[in-house]
């Protein structure tokens, strides 16, 4: 069963050019982790002038705690979220446990 997810999270201005930058290359080795961990169709969106940033991902694994487990363990992925993490503005209204807050889907056509 494919769960489809959608987050949201804010970006400093000053920081769009270099986010862009990196994620027109993304390391090679994040990558792998996120599809060794059941994450496809992963896309994320900017809008300016409000600089928030939607990204969407399909998840198609059995355990999605492990998968995300192993995904935040991942060395690699670790530094790129070291690189990436203080370009981002967390919204004041995410759950405590969010870094991008998590969005519900209201609407889907198959």
């Amino acid at each position: 069963m494919v769960q489809r997810m959608g987050m949201v999270i804010g970006i400093a201005p000053e920081n769009i050019a270099e986010y862009k930058r990196l994620h027109a290359d993304v390391w090679p080795e994040v990558l792998a982790r996120l599809k060794q961990s059941n994450i496809s169709n992963y896309s994320i969106f900017l809008r300016e002038p409000e600089n928030l940033m939607f990204s969407y991902w399909e998840y198609t694994g059995s355990d999605f705690e492990a998968d995300m487990a192993a995904v935040s363990k991942h060395e690699v992925t670790q530094k790129w979220w070291q690189v990436c993490g203080p370009m981002q503005r967390p919204l004041d209204t995410r759950n405590d446990e969010e870094w991008w807050a998590g969005m519900e889907q209201i609407f889907f056509l198959p």
